[in-house]
């Protein structure tokens, strides 16, 4: 057979298959089966030799998995566990050498085309986004999400991926939309380990399934342990399906279908897997399989042996019952194949995968020789200048196997050490380096987003339109007409949250939407921040626009682990093979109480870059960034102001078509004397303040950054305080939060530091939430009074004579 061919599981129909067929079909599912166990146990080998820095795999899941795999079908989606290595064998979403590629972290165009060498091993993804970001025909190809690692994880996002196949089904508006479904015939499937059931948003994801009843198909993987720590510690009941039992579906009420099958029995497998798919399949109900007695023969993970927690009784039963002998006796027993054949088949896969390690190991090794070369004799050429450099050169042309961060080191080493003698080596050697970066950069850090023809920065700018006619309405009236002509314009758009539906949300942005566009794209949901937020994932994975509501910007901490383990990272860590383009909509800022007037904005942007933070400063500019996004293909959170809701705006004409651009910095008010940057409810309070401060004969220059995730793209702020000199940053955040960053950006990025006459300040809130009452608020969070208090005071450090001090 070829090198890299791809070998797949097929169904079992009894009643058309000879008994021929039939063998054939059962010695492929054995040689996949058999593969997949040397490919973990020779993984667990090159980790162990240091040739992977560490290794996970899927030993001892191999016969569930295959079985599985006969009922997934091209269009259905996998968002599964890092131990799905045969099942994604099986299906021939990866091949055995893109795995040793993988667990390399070979990031050569194509070799781990799963993550371009950017994930550990396991780490499966399928190429929904071509190079240009448009999409692929995904109901042609067997779909699997890009895994993540945190366990449970991929439960958030499943939900979102079943839920899209519901749409499809059930509204014929979508029917255009061919590329992305066949009437919602989909199954997602999802897997996990029995351990992993005991996180909190599996539990949720499970719940969330059975209120919307979706072709969600969940089997759980039983080992009986994780890592060291047995079920007895996991789970009530150390079953559960024990547990899960009050969800089983009746005559009366919706539920699910759950069905429990021993791991280690074949044709059991293959049945039940058949009968379960058909049901979620036709039928759209979420059914789960909890596949038992697994075994786990390499124990968790190369970082340990299960032996030191294992006893001797357990450890035996696990010989005796390991998947792939059970097979193996069955098929002896059955007369399905020889010992004979057996033996040859298992002879040939450790030959086969042995030689598509090497190969792997080779490739990978090969890809970097040439730059260990290059960099051998550009620094051999700078010994000739300083003899003492041809230890570096030497040191590097004698490591074998050598990685590309030792032929870098070495390359940066003699720039270093020869940065006092100017000659054609050392401008030869500079050049090469810095070509290199650029390469490198696409190698390790390129994609954090998508960058694609839909990107927002390719958005059309559109003004807003206005005149004598344009009417002075709530806020939140100029954001229901926003939605009202958006959903009509564009069919994928769904939004769901707690709230959102029947009343229009909690401050009436989708007053009356529900009842003209109907409940399928405006919908209600439970109280479940994180399925919320993996709804969205998923319906935007599968082409689909939604909105995710948060009801509070406090309440998105709940989901904050979905946001950015999954959705953040997931064009980084796809290198833009996927995308998902989710409007995560929340409310913050001023309000009253500790848990309802939140502005964590630190938290998110050390959490989610990959996406866009949209700060907008009142809801017609709200409004003019979700015409962007619409349009868009990239993910976002918009934070609208809470008090904002009821101040009067002036409504566009053009409410549904204008659009604001991201990281487009905005100077509201122009002045002379310092410079003061601020975002969302603060900055009405600034440019209150700047009215009182001109009576004082202080100019003040009011910058709206708009966006804090991308920031001032065209260093508007820096160029404001080349004029002003000085710079006040205010917001809502704890000290050192937002506006640490701020500063950073302008101070650092933008060179503004070389700009200041004087020490840059900040005024945000007091480390603490805000008391409950206006008072409380007034008090910890920055006010009229604080702002020009603060700003005098810059001016008094600046010219005491002018402005002598207040207090």
């Amino acid at each position: 057979m070829m090198q890299n061919e791809k070998f797949i599981t097929n169904s079992i129909d009894s009643s058309e298959l000879s008994f021929d067929d039939f063998k054939t079909i059962v010695i492929n599912d054995y040689k996949i089966a058999y593969e997949s166990r040397q490919a973990s146990v020779l993984g667990r080998r090159e980790v162990l030799t240091g040739k992977a820095k560490f290794g996970i795999f899927g030993d001892g899941k191999e016969v569930p998995q295959i079985a599985m795999a006969k009922a997934f079908k091209n269009g259905d989606w996998r968002s599964g566990y890092y131990r799905d290595q045969t099942f994604a064998f099986a299906t021939g979403i990866s091949t055995i050498k893109e795995f040793f590629a993988q667990l390399y972290a070979n990031p050569t165009n194509g070799a781990d085309p799963f993550s371009g060498g950017r994930q550990m091993n396991c780490h499966f993804a399928t190429k929904s986004v071509n190079e240009d970001g448009s999409w692929n025909d995904l109901t042609q190809i067997k779909n699997c999400s890009s895994d993540i690692s945190p366990t449970g994880g991929q439960m958030a996002r499943l939900v979102g991926l079943a839920y899209a196949s519901k749409l499809f089904r059930n509204n014929r508006e979508l029917d255009y939309l061919k590329h992305f479904s066949v009437y919602g015939n989909e199954v997602a499937f999802g897997t996990i380990g029995n351990a992993s059931t005991s996180e909190g948003v599996f539990f949720e994801a499970i719940n969330a399934a059975g209120v919307l009843q979706v072709p969600m198909a969940i089997s759980i993987w039983d080992d009986a342990y994780g890592i060291s720590v047995p079920a007895k510690y996991q789970t009530t009941k150390e079953d559960i399906s024990e547990v899960l039992k009050g969800f089983q579906r009746d005559a009366e009420n919706p539920g699910y279908e759950i069905y429990k099958v021993k791991g280690w029995d074949y044709p059991a497998l293959c049945e039940v897997y058949e009968k379960a798919i058909h049901i979620c399949r036709e039928e759209h109900v979420p059914v789960l399989i909890h596949v038992t007695e697994l075994t786990q023969p390499q124990g968790h993970s190369t970082s340990g042996s299960h032996e030191r927690y294992k006893s001797k009784d357990r450890l035996a039963w696990e010989n005796d019952y390991d998947c792939i002998l059970k097979m193996r006796e069955w098929m002896l027993d059955s007369a399905v194949a020889t010992e004979d054949e057996i033996a040859e088949i298992e002879k040939n896969a450790k030959t086969f995968v042995r030689d598509m390690q090497k190969e792997a190991w080779n490739e990978f090794l090969d890809s970097i020789k040439p730059e260990q070369k290059q960099v051998v004799d550009l620094i051999s050429g700078l010994a000739k200048h300083q003899p003492e450099l041809a230890k570096i050169s030497a040191q590097l042309a004698a490591t074998a196997d050598a990685q590309r961060r030792e032929v870098f080191s070495a390359a940066r080493k003699a720039i270093r050490l020869s940065a006092k003698i100017d000659s054609p080596e050392r401008a030869e050697m500079l050049k090469w380096y810095k070509d290199q970066n650029a390469l490198n950069y696409d190698r390790y850090n390129s994609k954090l987003h998508t960058e694609g023809k839909e990107s927002p920065d390719m958005i059309e700018i559109t003004d807003a339109v206005y005149d004598d006619l344009s009417k002075m309405v709530d806020g939140r009236e100029v954001l229901n007409a926003c939605f009202n002509e958006n959903f009509a314009r564009d069919q994928r758009l769904v939004a769901f949250g707690e709230d959102l539906g029947n009343i229009g949300d909690v401050n009436q942005g989708f007053a009356g939407l529900q009842a003209k566009f109907g409940e399928l794209r405006i919908t209600d949901t439970g109280i479940r921040e994180m399925t919320i937020m993996g709804q969205g994932i998923g319906l935007a994975m599968r082409g689909l626009k939604p909105i995710a509501e948060i009801q509070y910007l406090d309440y998105l901490i709940f989901a904050l682990n979905v946001l950015s383990d999954d959705l953040a990272s997931l064009s980084y860590r796809t290198k833009g093979i996927q995308k998902a383009p989710v409007i995560v909509r929340t409310r913050g800022h001023r309000l009253e109480g500790i848990w309802h007037s939140g502005s964590p904005i630190s938290m998110l942007l050390g959490s989610l870059r990959g996406m866009h933070l949209c700060v907008p400063r009142n809801m017609t500019q709200a409004a003019g960034m979700y015409n962007t996004l619409f349009r868009a293909d990239e993910p976002a959170v918009v934070i609208e102001c809470l008090n904002g809701y009821r101040l009067k705006e002036k409504l566009p004409n053009n409410v549904g078509d204008f659009t604001v651009p991201l990281g487009k910095a905005e100077v509201l008010e122009v002045g002379s004397d310092i410079t003061v940057i601020s975002y969302g409810s603060t900055l009405r309070l600034v440019q209150e303040a700047a009215e009182e401060l001109a009576g004082m004969d202080i100019s003040v220059e009011v910058i709206d950054p708009q966006t804090l995730l991308p920031f001032d793209v065209t260093n508007v702020c820096a160029t404001s305080l080349a004029k002003t000199n000085k710079l006040l940053v205010v917001d809502e955040d704890v000290p050192g939060g937002a506006s640490a960053y701020i500063l950073q950006k302008v101070l650092e990025e933008q060179k503004g530091y070389f700009s200041l006459d004087g020490q840059p300040r900040t005024l945000s809130a007091q480390a603490h939430r805000p008391p409950f009452g206006s008072d409380g608020d007034y008090f910890s969070k920055p006010s009229v009074d604080d702002i020009i208090e603060t700003i005098y005071g810059m001016m008094h450090d600046a010219n005491p004579s002018k402005y002598p001090k207040i207090f």
